[in-house]
């Protein structure tokens, strides 16, 4: 996915036995300016799988392609990362009591997203 300035890198991944790893997991969650817990939080319950962070890749039980890896990086940066009233990608999490919100640091927009 593309906006401008803003690229979000390739997955690379490769399955091994019963493993998917994603190799690029932390350059990823840079690129989104998000935290590695939370993004590996919502792709483990988008697979429906376990997922566990070591060092800069993510080890997933079960096999999954990059297209997949991928698709679901995209619907991330959909639902998390895109300001929905402006469409950039200028923005950050903020949990407010019991409430998820997503700040937008370019229109200065607040809207609810889900909690992963």
């Amino acid at each position: 996915m593309k906006h401008e300035r803003f690229e979000v890198p390739e997955p690379q991944s490769a399955i091994m036995g019963s493993r998917t790893f994603l190799f690029n997991f932390k350059e990823i969650c840079e690129a989104l300016n998000r935290d590695q817990v939370h993004v590996l939080r919502f792709l483990s319950k988008e697979m429906a799988t376990a997922g566990t962070i070591d060092n800069s890749r993510v080890i997933f039980q079960g096999r999954f392609d990059q297209e997949t890896l991928k698709r679901l990086i995209d619907r991330y940066v959909k639902d998390f990362v895109i300001c929905p009233v402006c469409k950039r990608p200028d923005t950050r999490i903020m949990k407010e009591k019991r409430l998820h919100f997503l700040i937008c640091d370019a229109c200065g927009a607040r809207s609810p997203v889900r909690p992963v």
